[in-house]
């Protein structure tokens, strides 16, 4: 794997990690705080919207549309390099964990596709329990410091 491949793999595990405070988070959600919201904010809110959309689209058996959005899962936008340094800072040794939960996701999501692609529902069901598990793993080592650290909520 190349540096820079590593480098855009570890923004897709933040990206991931931080996914259900997009969603959540009151400050982001507000706009009404002193810390100015990452642009990450919009990349998780658009995965949210995603996930969201192939969970409707698996209960509906709709195959084709977990496919097409499976990739944008697994290839979201990138903040802005400020922003990048910003959080390697932040995260600097658990760079490792970041990099595994980012590549496990990464899997996942591609898994997903191609599952959903044969119009195998039961491949469709596990590939995107896998991925669930990937946000979730992410989600409970990082989310937690990253919004105490970037927007001072607790």
């Amino acid at each position: 794997m190349t540096h820079q491949n590593s480098f855009r793999n570890l923004f897709k595990a933040i990206a991931v990690g931080v996914f259900l405070v997009g969603i959540c988070s009151p400050a982001w959600a507000d706009g009404d705080t002193e810390s100015k919201p990452l642009a990450l904010q919009r990349i998780m809110q658009e995965l949210g919207k995603n996930m969201q959309a192939i969970t409707d689209a698996i209960s509906r058996e709709d195959w084709a549309l977990v496919a097409k959005i499976a990739p944008q899962v697994a290839e979201h936008p990138e903040p802005p390099v400020i922003e990048k340094m910003r959080i390697l800072s932040f995260i600097g040794t658990d760079m490792g964990t970041f990099e595994s939960h980012d590549e496990i996701t990464h899997q996942a999501a591609r898994a997903l596709e191609q599952v959903a692609a044969r119009n195998d529902g039961q491949g469709v069901i596990a590939a995107f329990a896998t991925l669930q598990s990937g946000c979730l793993a992410c989600h409970q080592s990082f989310r937690k410091s990253f919004v105490e650290h970037f927007y001072g909520q607790r």
